[in-house]
Order: structure tokens, then C-alpha cells, then sequence
């Protein structure tokens, strides 16, 4: 996170030039990343997201270590960066920490913005009548999907690899949590977020977070004291499902006040949703949940207004800028270190990478499968959509490696976990989505698989078409 201490200890010389000269090259180089590996991706016939998480790689830890953070163990040393301006400029070994730390934690803020807009984003293509409409089937997914892989991963530790009781519980939480932000981004280049399969990933996937959030709360009590505090889970629970209602309530009775309030001149629209997302997203925070799941509720109040399509498109240029740096600092942060099996200590948390990653798989693929058969769902799409882990789980690594609750080898393999699933999710959603893979009548009949349907009687039905939405030739952001 952005620590403006950092800005004390060095002048205002160096804080006007050095460090926004790096945060500008730093810049360069993401968008250069992403451009690059999403065309490449794209002529494969792959999602972009993915080009943008491998050229985040390329340019990060694994690599050309261009973008690189403090906490990765590195300094301004191992920056090129920091290498390039000291070679061009008069840049001191001194001043090129302070530049270091500063501009990682700015390029790290700019990420998390970029993440808010995402949602935001997703929470505007979402249909609130539809996401209420599917809110038990997203609710059975996002239960089966965090009580299934936490618990195979957990005893599955605990069984047949022999780790103690609270580190397996400490992974088998870790595998929990669905990285939203890499659905949605596959989902809305396919032009498919819209559809019913898409409403359930993106709502189980936000309900996923939430449960996460709870479980994180056990586990780190759990690793703290031994025991369970029962009023913290209790006001979780409580005040996610007040956030939640009330945003939902607020998007039927207040959405277009809301946008009166803040202004409906072109020019202030934009700036309006970005106020009050933000807003949202710090309220969100306050209560101690995530940021993101205010900033998802801001979009779905906004996506009630008479103004959505204007808002949809007013956003999608704001996301084109930020979102790309979110996937490649993801990219980015990836050690493929931890993949050498001849380094003796990732051996062991290879393995055990091995069997976490195949349990996240099979169990969110049984977790799509928890729907009735009779409801004429892709259940094998909604299984593949719940499948990435994302910052999360890191979260859940970094935690348990810090507190001592995890050992190296624990920790390397959620990390390799999360690359795994990372990395194969994003081709799998877009052959699972496919449309060629169903019956041409079968979308007409359901209008679940994004299939030509009548727009004109969606309309009058005051549902969004998908072409309303602005999202089938979407690429860089959602």
C-alpha cells in the first residue's frame, strides 16, 4: 500500500523529478506489456487477460524486473528502473531507495484503483433484477464452492501429506476465494457477462469473496489464539448481508436521485459514478470488508439509473487505462521460481501445489454442478468460472507465512496454486462459453448462452440487451 512517509525522507527535487519519471517509465512499460501480450493472445485465439498477466510476468520478478516490489525481498538495486535512471541521471544510491519504495507503492495504488473501476465496471453490466433472480442458484454455487475445496484441501493436507491441523486449515481456506477480477475480465471480452451463466459466476464469485473474508477472520483468529472468536464472524455476517441489501435497495428506490445529486451533464457524469463508487468502496473498507465489493455495489446502483448506457460507455475508456495495470502487476508478482524442482526446498510445496491446484479444479467444477440439471444451465462454465484463486489467496499465504501458522514449503505451494489457476482459467472460460459448443436453438429457447434473441421485447420487459451494454467488442477493460 502507498506509505507517503516515504515522500518525507527524500527532496522536493527528487519527488518532482526522479519519482514521477519512474512511475511514468514503470507506466510505459505495463501498457507496452499488456498491448503486447494481449495481441499476442488474441492472434492464438486466447483471451487478452491472458496476454496481460504473461507480459506482466515478463516485465516482473520472474524477469526483466521492471516492475518489482518491496515486499518480494528485492531492492533498488534489482530494479531496472532505478538502473536506467541512475545511468542517465544523477540519481544517488540514497535517493534511488527512497524513489524505489515510492514508486512501487504508487504503480501498487494505481493497481488497486484500477481493480475498483473493474468492478464498478462489472457491477453496471449486471442486471440487479436478474442477479436477484439468480441469487439462490449463486448462493448454492459460492457455498458448495467454498465448503468444497476447503474441505478436501484440508483434510486432504491433513491425511495424506501429514501437516498439522491449523496450517491445513490455513490452506484449505486459502483455496476459497474466486478471483472476480479475472472472470469478469474473460467474461466481458466474450460479450457474455450478461448472460444467465455469467450473472451466477460474477454473483457467486462476489458472495465467494465475502465468505473468504469471514473464513480469513476464523483462520487468523484460530492461528492467533486457538480459538474462534464467535462475535467477530457474527458482525462479518451481519454487516455484508446489511452492505449488500442495502445497496440493492438503494439501486430500486434512490439510483436516479443519486445521479441528480451528483449531476447529469455530460461532462460530470463520469466523475459522478467515480465519486460515488469511491465512496462506496471506503464505506465498504470501514466496515471491514473489501474495498471491491463497494465499488461492485456502486455499479449495480448505478446500473438502476436511466443513465447506465451513458455511464457503461464513459467508464469503459477510464477502464481501458487502469484495468490493464491491475492484471499486469498480478503478472507481475509471479515468481516462476517457485517452480524449480531442483531448488530442494520447493520440492515438497510442489507437490502439495499439485494437489491444491487439482482440488481448487475439481471441486469448483462440482460446485457448477450443484445446480438442478433441469434448469438447462452450462453448468460446466459456471464450474471453470469459479475456478481461478486470486489476491485472496495470497492474502490468505502471506498471513499464514508471517504469523509463522505456515512453513516455506505451505506457503510456495498456494503460490504455485494461484498460477495455475490463474493461468489455465482465462482459456478454459472461453472454451466453456463458447457458442459453438450448444445447439443453435438451445440459446434461442433460454437465452442463456448469449444467442440473437429479441431485443425489443427485452426492452420492454426492462431488462439491458447486451448491446446496450457496450461490451461484446470490449478488450482491455470490462
Amino acid at each position: 500500500m502507498f506509505n507517503p512517509t516515504h515522500l518525507a525522507a527524500v527532496s522536493v527535487e527528487t519527488s518532482n523529478t526522479f519519482i514521477l519519471t519512474a512511475v511514468l517509465l514503470t507506466l510505459t512499460v505495463v501498457y507496452l506489456a499488456s498491448k503486447l501480450g494481449g495481441a499476442v493472445c488474441s492472434r492464438l485465439g486466447l483471451p487478452e487477460v491472458l496476454g496481460e498477466l504473461l507480459g506482466g510476468v515478463l516485465v516482473g520478478i520472474s524477469a526483466l524486473h521492471v516492475v518489482i516490489f518491496p515486499e518480494q525481498g528485492v531492492t533498488a538495486a534489482d530494479s531496472s528502473i532505478i538502473a536506467l535512471l541512475e545511468l542517465t541521471s544523477d540519481l544517488t544510491d540514497q535517493g534511488a531507495g527512497v524513489v524505489f519504495q515510492t514508486q512501487a507503492a504508487i504503480i501498487d495504488l494505481l493497481s488497486e484503483i484500477g481493480v475498483v473501476v473493474l468492478l464498478l465496471e462489472v457491477g453496471l453490466a449486471c442486471n440487479l433484477d436478474e442477479l436477484i433472480k439468480i441469487g439462490p442458484k449463486a448462493a448454492l454455487v459460492a457455498i458448495a464452492g467454498v465448503a468444497t475445496p476447503f474441505s478436501i484441501g484440508a483434510l486432504g493436507l491433513i491425511y495424506l501429506f501429514g501437516v498439522a491441523p491449523i496450517p491445513a486449515v490455513f490452506v484449505g481456506a486459502a483455496l476459497t476465494a474466486t478471483s472476480i477480477g479475472i472472470t469478469a475480465k474473460v467474461l466481458s471480452q466474450l460479450g457474455k457477462i450478461a448472460t444467465t451463466e455469467g450473472q451466477i459466476i460474477i454473483g457467486a464469485a462476489v458472495l465467494d469473496d465475502i465468505l473468504g473474508i469471514i473464513l480469513l477472520a476464523v483462520v487468523a483468529s484460530l492461528a492467533k489464539t486457538g480459538e474462534v472468536d464467535v462475535v467477530n464472524i457474527g458482525y462479518l455476517v451481519v454487516v455484508a448481508s446489511l452492505f449488500l441489501g442495502g445497496a440493492i435497495l438503494l439501486g430500486r428506490q434512490y439510483s436516479n436521485w443519486i445521479v441528480r445529486v451528483f449531476g447529469e451533464n455530460q461532462g460530470q457524469l463520469l466523475v459522478s459514478a467515480l465519486i460515488f463508487a469511491l465512496l462506496m468502496s471506503y464505506l465498504a473498507s470501514a466496515i471491514g470488508l473489501e474495498a471491491l465489493l463497494g465499488a461492485f455495489a456502486a455499479g449495480l446502483i448505478l446500473g438502476e439509473t436511466t443513465k447506465h448506457k451513458e455511464l457503461q460507455q464513459q467508464v469503459m475508456p477510464l477502464a481501458y487505462a487502469l484495468v490493464p495495470i491491475f492484471f499486469v502487476t498480478v503478472g507481475a508478482r509471479t515468481n516462476i521460481g517457485v517452480l524449480n524442482p531442483l531448488v530442494p526446498e520447493n520440492q515438497q510445496g510442489l507437490v502439495i501445489a499439485l494437489f491444491l491446484a487439482v482440488a481448487a479444479v475439481i471441486s469448483q467444477l462440482a460446485a457448477g454442478y450443484v445446480l438442478p440439471a433441469k434448469d438447462n444451465l452450462n453448468r460446466l462454465a459456471i464450474g471453470i468460472g469459479m475456478i481461478p484463486r486470486g489476491e485472496v489467496a495470497l492474502v490468505f499465504a502471506g498471513m499464514g507465512l508471517s504469523s509463522g501458522v505456515l512453513s516455506e514449503s505451505l506457503n510456495v505451494s498456494i503460490v504455485v496454486m494461484v498460477i495455475m489457476t490463474t493461468f489455465i482459467a482465462p482459456p478454459l472460460v472461453k472454451w466453456a462459453m463458447s457458442d459453438q459448443r450448444f445447439p443453435p436453438d438451445q440459446g434461442e429457447e433460454n437465452n442463456d448462452h448469449g444467442d440473437p434473441v429479441d431485443h425489443a421485447e427485452e426492452t420492454a420487459n426492462n431488462s439491458k440487451p447486451l448491446e446496450d451494454q457496450g461490451l461484446e467488442n470490449q478488450g482491455a477493460g470490462v
